[in-house]
């Protein structure tokens, strides 16, 4: 048995030399690189950028057993790996040490370099912390390939300013200070490998809904229907306001289960047009001239609604979500259709915000503004945070209710307080 083993092994041994003549064996030496070009085009190149993928020209690349771009591991594969050619994508990560070499470790562990530069891709912004940050105040900006050269600054341009107090975290974390003289618009951020323009506007007024002022285009100061909202002013709560006035939450004990405390009086506002009555001022949202034209140019699927918010140290909330719901006239409008049946409608796709549940059980903003994104390709929502059978379409476009009520989970009893201001609809995601 031990003679045929023998026999078999050499049989297959001997098969797979015949079979596979250019088969992939590790040599000995160390290898030669001569030039290096793109994989799927022949032009010859001295640096590339995370994630392309290249072609090695050289000698006895196969006795390359381990590569590293920097201080970063490729992927190698051996079927795209020759004595003279070998194909290899750079990795995606940012490195820790920048050398812009290529490291080659043959089986003996000898390295070879080569000079060759890796550059990050163009910069993502993601998000700012807070949108409507004043002036000397430090925001955090998130994204992708936020990379400091020591030669390239990252830099950080807000319309009529520039930033002049950068400080580079991470790959996808800045920290800014917010320079005297920014005025409302998007966002420039630039590296070394070029630069991108955020999504968002800082200081963003378009297609606002609700500024509590009345002051920005079509803009609310109250809300309209049962609960036009408790409308506060800078000085009567314990964090400054951020933009004039602004709508307060609290006053009342929830929690601890999600529906143990109906305080609608406290925490809730409506908006419901007035159709029995119109052009008295309290139309349906989505005739808004700068709203028709938005979600024309946008459709509803790159649209969110945003909002910035404050909730203090001393009254953190822990119990109840906020239940974000854009209504249609036939669900809820003034005054022949009054209603808030609706909340319990699990057929009414909503927005359901409760941040607590996955920050520890708690959560404030630390006496800080900021800004709350709620895309409508997630009002998808019932009001116990389950998926909604129903699908948001523009038809839900013509009313808002805010509601700190149900939620997905128990908390435990608390009286948060809540500021939020400049309730707007707009474009968001990542900058092109």
């Amino acid at each position: 048995m031990a003679l045929l083993a023998c026999l078999a092994a050499l049989t297959i041994s001997s098969c797979k030399k015949a079979d596979y003549p250019d088969r992939f064996e590790l040599t000995s030496g160390t290898p030669t690189i001569k030039s290096i070009r793109y994989a799927e085009k022949d032009v010859y190149i001295t640096s590339a950028y995370m994630g392309e993928i290249i072609c090695l020209l050289g000698d006895n690349l196969t006795s390359i057993q381990r590569l590293f771009f920097n201080d970063q591991e490729a992927s190698l594969n051996t079927s795209y790996i020759t004595e003279n050619t070998l194909i290899v994508a750079v990795p995606g990560n940012m490195p820790t040490v920048t050398t812009n070499k290529i490291y080659m470790y043959n089986e003996a562990g000898d390295v070879t370099e080569y000079d060759f530069q890796i550059l990050p891709p163009n910069p993502v912004i993601t998000a700012m912390s807070c949108e409507w940050a004043p002036a000397g105040s430090t925001v955090t900006i998130t994204g992708k390939y936020l990379f400091d050269d020591d030669n390239v600054p990252l830099t950080v341009s807000f319309p009529g300013a520039d930033a002049t107090d950068v400080t580079v975290v991470s790959s996808t974390e800045i920290q800014v200070v917010v320079p005297e003289g920014a005025q409302e618009g998007a966002i420039t951020l630039t590296t070394v490998s070029g630069s991108t323009v955020s999504t968002f506007y800082y200081k963003d007024t378009r297609n606002m809904l609700f500024d509590w002022d009345g002051v920005y285009g079509d803009a609310h100061a109250t809300g309209y229907g049962w609960r036009a909202g408790m409308i506060h002013s800078d000085g009567q709560d314990s964090w400054s306001a951020l933009d004039g006035n602004y709508l307060y939450f609290g006053g009342a004990t929830i929690g601890p289960g999600p529906r143990d405390a109906w305080a609608e009086d406290q925490y809730c506002v409506n908006y419901w047009p007035d159709v029995d009555n119109p052009g008295n001022g309290w139309n349906e949202l989505n005739l808004n001239e700068e709203f028709v034209q938005m979600t024309a140019d946008y459709g509803l699927n790159e649209l969110a609604l945003k909002f910035e918010c404050v909730i203090p140290s001393s009254t953190p909330w822990t119990a109840s979500a906020l239940q974000v719901m854009l209504t249609r006239t036939s669900d809820v409008s003034c005054w022949g259709n009054c209603t808030n049946a609706f909340y319990y409608n699990d057929e009414m796709p909503r927005y359901v915000w409760e941040p607590w549940v996955d920050n520890g059980g708690s959560y404030t903003t630390e006496g800080e503004w900021v800004t709350v994104v709620c895309p409508l390709s997630e009002f998808n929502k019932t009001i116990a945070n389950a998926t909604c059978g129903v699908a948001f379409s523009a038809d839900f476009l013509t009313g808002l209710t805010l509601f700190v009520y149900g939620g997905s989970t128990d908390g435990t009893e608390c009286s948060p307080e809540f500021g939020i201001d400049n309730i707007r609809i707009v474009p968001y995601g990542s900058s092109k």
